[in-house]
């Protein structure tokens, strides 16, 4: 192809793509703002797998809870640096939409059930952090 060629395609093309009527390239899916709601868990038996188990399927089940749209759940990753903080055994990290789906979530009665059933019996404490995501 010669520039003559080219040249009606270039001038097509350059203003879609400057105006951003055209992708530079694959962009990531973007997140909505909202809200995060992590929960930190100690167990009574701290470092037991099997009941950090239990509480990581425990959470699962309240993947089906309306509102929450993202669900993430794992164990303690533990570290010899000063500033990490790995005292606790289970992470649990879930995004809304809103505080209002955040604050659903809390009575809604799978969320209370699983609570009660999963987590007191194992649990000796948990810490909570609630931040929005802008």
């Amino acid at each position: 192809m010669n520039v003559r060629t080219l040249l009606p395609v270039f001038l097509i093309v350059l203003p879609l793509w400057l105006s951003g009527s055209l992708p530079a390239g694959a962009a990531e899916p973007e997140n909505p703002p909202g809200v995060i709601h992590t929960v930190l868990v100690w167990l009574k038996e701290p470092g037991n797998a099997e009941h950090r188990q239990q509480i990581i399927e425990g959470s699962k089940r309240l993947e089906e809870i309306p509102g929450i749209l993202e669900l993430r759940v794992g164990q303690v990753v533990e570290s010899e640096r000063e500033v990490v903080d790995d005292g606790f055994d289970v992470a649990l990290y879930m995004r809304f939409a809103s505080i209002e789906d955040m604050n659903a979530y809390l009575v809604h009665p799978e969320h209370v059930k699983t609570v009660k059933e999963v987590f007191v019996p194992i649990m000796d404490r948990y810490r909570v952090h609630d931040f929005t995501d802008e």
